[in-house]
This record gives C-alpha cells, sequence and structure tokens, in this order.
C-alpha cells in the first residue's frame, strides 16, 4: 500500500510531500512545500494547536508515534488519517525535523483486516488453505491442510503434487491450471483423492474445493502470482449421501417392480420382471437357478432315508464345499445353518471359542442327507446384449456347477455368498463357475418361500463395478424373496 509522506523541519515549515499526499488532499507539491504548519489549509484551525503537539512530541520521543487526526483537502472536505510519525536527526545528533507517513484510515484498516485474514487462515482456519504457485508446487501451507495431507508443513513446500497425492492429481491440476488462466470457477468441486503411501493403500478421500487467483497490486497488469486452493474433508458426508440414494433408488426400484410384476398373468413372467428390475444399477447379469431332488439311485442301492427333505440334514466334512481360494464370504439369514458374514477364504463358518476338533468338524458343513440337490436354469438375463430375462424351459438338465460353487454354499446354508476373482485370478475364473465371461464378481442368494427352499438366484458383476458389500446383500436377499414368491406362485418348486 502506498503511503502519504509529508516532511517538517524543526521550525515547523514543509520541505517535503510526495505523490501520494498530494492525491488524499488534492494539495500539489509546489502549493504545499514552503509552508509553515498546516493550520488554516491542510487543517482546520481548531484542530491544528492538538496537531502541531503531536508532531512536535514525536520530535522528542524515540521512535515512532501513531496518531489519528481530521485533515482538510483542497476543496474543504475532511479526511480521518492514521499517521506515524518520527523524528529526523542531524549526523551530530541534533533533531532536525519530523518525517510524516499517512494514509485514510478505512484504507489502513482493510490493511489490516487482510493482514489479520491472512494470519487467521494459516493458523486457526478449519479448511485447509495452500498457495499454489504458478509451478503448481505449494508455496505456502496452513496447519489443517498439513495434517490432511499427512506430512509437515514445510515438507510439503516446492514438492510436486504427485508426490503427495496416488489418485485425483490429475483432477487437481487441472482445476489450478484453469484458475490460473481463465480465473476462479463460479463454484466449488468435490475431488476425490487418495493420499501416496508406502505403507499400505490409504482410502479415497473427498475434498470440498475452492480456488482463488491471486495476483500482484503492485503490477500495472495483472500478473498471476499462484492460486489459494481452499478445502475441506466431506468424505463421511458424501458417503452418507450416496448411501441415501442408493437406498432411495433401491426402494423406488422395488416399488416399480411390485407394481410391473401384478400386471403379469403369468407368475413366472412376474419373477423375471422383478429380476430385471434388480438388475438396474446393481449388476450386469441375473441367474435364477432351482433346484430339484437328486436323481435315484440304481436298483439296488443302500437307502439312506425317505423322500427327499431339503430341512433334513447330517454332518459332512468340513472340506466337503471348499472353494478351491476363492474370496468367499457368507450372510446368515433365517434358518438353522446359522452362518455369519466373514468366514474367511473356504466360506466357512468360525468355530466357537473351546470347541474340540470334533466339534468343529460336526459344526463345519451340513448337507442334505441324499447329497446336492441338482440346481436346473430357470432364469436368465441376455450375456452379451442388454435386455430382458429369458424364462428357460423346464428340461430337468442340471446347470454343471463344480462342487463347492457358490451356488451351492449359499444353497446349503439358506444364506447369500459373496465371491469375487481377486487381483490374481486365473482368465478362466467365470467359466469355471459356469458364468459368463468377464464376471469377475458373484453374489448367489438363497430363494426361500413357506418355509422352503426352492432354488438360488444369482447376480454377477463385470471389473467396471466394485465387489458385492453387505449392504448389495441385503438388497439381493430382499429381491429373492420377491422372486422366490412369484415362483412358488407358479408351482416352479414341484419341478
Amino acid at each position: 500500500m502506498d503511503a502519504a509522506l509529508v516532511a517538517f523541519a524543526a521550525d515547523g515549515t514543509v520541505t517535503h510531500w510526495n505523490h501520494e499526499a498530494e492525491r488524499i488532499l488534492g494539495w500539489t507539491t509546489t502549493e504545499a512545500v514552503g509552508r509553515t504548519g498546516l493550520a488554516g489549509w491542510a487543517v482546520r484551525k481548531e484542530d491544528a494547536d492538538a496537531i502541531e503537539a503531536a508532531l512536535a512530541a514525536a520530535m522528542r520521543s524515540p521512535g515512532r508515534q501513531v496518531h489519528e487526526f481530521a485533515l482538510l483537502t483542497k476543496d474543504g472536505h475532511r479526511i480521518l488519517v492514521r499517521t506515524q510519525s518520527s523524528a529526523v536527526r542531524a549526523p551530530g545528533g541534533r533533531v532536525a525535523g519530523v518525517y510524516c507517513a499517512f494514509s485514510e484510515v478505512h484504507t489502513q484498516m482493510d490493511l489490516e483486516r487482510s493482514i489479520a485474514l491472512s494470519e487467521a487462515l494459516f493458523e486457526d482456519a478449519s479448511w485447509g488453505v495452500v498457495l499454489i504457485d504458478a509451478d503448481l508446487r505449494p508455496a505456502v501451507v496452513n496447519a489443517h491442510a498439513a495434517r490432511a495431507l499427512g506430512v509437515g508443513r514445510t515438507a510439503l513446500l516446492g514438492r510436486p503434487l504427485g508426490e503427495l497425492l496416488a489418485q485425483g492429481v490429475e483432477e487437481l491440476e487441472c482445476a489450478l491450471q484453469h484458475v490460473l488462466a481463465e480465473g476462479a470457477p463460479q463454484a466449488v468441486a468435490d475431488l476425490w483423492v487418495t493420499l501416496r503411501s508406502e505403507e499400505a493403500e490409504l482410502p479415497r478421500r473427498c475434498w470440498r474445493s475452492g480456488f482463488v487467483r491471486l495476483s500482484s497490486p503492485l503490477a500495472e497488469e495483472p500478473v498471476p502470482l499462484g492460486v489459494a486452493w481452499l478445502f475441506q474433508d466431506v468424505t463421511d458426508a458424501k458417503r452418507a449421501e450416496t448411501e441415501g440414494s442408493l437406498l432411495r433408488f433401491r426402494a423406488h426400484q422395488l416399488h416399480r417392480a411390485g407394481r410391473a410384476a401384478a400386471e403379469c398373468p403369468d407368475p413366472a413372467e412376474a419373477a423375471a420382471v422383478h429380476l430385471d428390475f434388480a438388475l438396474a444399477g446393481f449388476a450386469d447379469h441375473g441367474l435364477v437357478d432351482l433346484a430339484v431332488p437328486p436323481a435315484p439311485r440304481p436298483y439296488g442301492a443302500l437307502a439312506e432315508g425317505d423322500a427327499y427333505d431339503a430341512y433334513d440334514e447330517v454332518e459332512v466334512p468340513a472340506d466337503a464345499y471348499d472353494t478351491g481360494g476363492e474370496e468367499s464370504e457368507t450372510s446368515g439369514t433365517s434358518g438353522t445353518s446359522g452362518v455369519s458374514e466373514g468366514t474367511g477364504a473356504a466360506g466357512g463358518a468360525a468355530p466357537p471359542s473351546g470347541a474340540t476338533g470334533a466339534d468343529r468338524g460336526r459344526r463345519a458343513r451340513r448337507a442334505p442327507r441324499r447329497g446336492t440337490p441338482r440346481l436346473v436354469r430357470t432364469l436368465a438375463s441376455p450375456a452379451g446384449a442388454p435386455g430382458p430375462s429369458e424364462t428357460l424351459s423346464a428340461n430337468g438338465i442340471p446347470a454343471p456347477y463344480v462342487p463347492g460353487h457358490p451356488a451351492f454354499q449359499a444353497y446349503e446354508r439358506r444364506g447369500s455368498v459373496r465371491t469375487s476373482a481377486g487381483p490374481a485370478s486365473p482368465a478362466g475364473w467365470a467359466a469355471a463357475r459356469n458364468w459368463p465371461d468377464g464376471t469377475v464378481h458373484g453374489l448367489c442368494v438363497v430363494l426361500r418361500s413357506r418355509g422352503r427352499t426352492l432354488g438360488v438366484a444369482t447376480f454377477l458383476r463385470a471389473p467396471a463395478r466394485r465387489p458385492f458389500d453387505r449392504a448389495d446383500a441385503d438388497y439381493a436377499e430382499e429381491v429373492a424373496a420377491r422372486i422366490a414368491t412369484a415362483l412358488d406362485l407358479a408351482g416352479a418348486a414341484s419341478l
């Protein structure tokens, strides 16, 4: 900020008057220099004594003296100024006069507010504030931003943004370049970033960011000094908003599916409608397999029990349905299996504490008395092209599922089973499970109606989608209950 400068000799004669003083008061240097005192022309006579006494005190005191005076402009208006006065001494130490710098009070207050705001932003602000120079490197960082970035304030300075962020750095640099070229955007932006860490992969964070272009006030033409980046972590709020939107969408889909299924004369067609509505925004493919009793044993074979009963269970070895190392989890539902989520690689339930080896073997797996049922494909969404789900003919040919298939696990446990290929999965992971090519995530949910297990519904996702989570399993179970009710009404369970 430019200041008006005025110098007085020891007898009060004006010896110096700069251009800023001329701009503020209107008196030119020729008109001001040589006058004695300020009374009558730059100061009202009523205020002259107080001002002259303050200037005289400044000549006798060490250091600077700060005062506020009311001066007169050339056109007769009063203006309040803040002055800083200090004595001017000759080489021998004798007081030669007084030097006075002043500016308008509101201008000085604006400057002080700007300085105070700057200090507050870089010390006590609840937002992260980072000053980025024209080379897109941090120049000044406040404490909040340093904590959010996980490094010290001085360690950030001068480092490329790519060394701080593992993901989201391209979007951030693009925003900074836009601000440098075009100016501040009209609204804040939500940037999803991931901090770079050598120890472990950190979760993504959502930073609500605002940008302001900084220009030098001293240059004749605006020269960008950099960008002020202000951000706040809103990850929790964004996730809650996303989850709320997802719940509303799924509830709306269930409502629409119920309305559409009510207009179907064939219950099997209603089941296909429920499947189609469930796939929207949820999965790429859907399959429905109904269970039929195992084939009769050859003539003369030893009978193991009466007619097939899904509730009649016996103990089987714990490795009877080993998944072969795939990532599998279960979600327990109503029934007697009692399998809980988080079972590990093989999908088996964790034994209770204090259980013996025999207890673990007894509780590890349960299976129908007459072996694993046959699952016959009944509904399937088209693979490779969008379209409605197809109702397949009831030919009784079982799906070629291998032992330990997630569909068998879901049927046996009367719950849901989640599985994923994993980053190092073989190319034939989906083909080995008789699923469409490109599948990397699967969710198998049991179909239950009137206390009976009818079959299994399977939802599949391609690599573009994330793995299924517990909330997805809850939604799939709700859809499966509606599909099972429709198929039970159609009498499909009696095939």
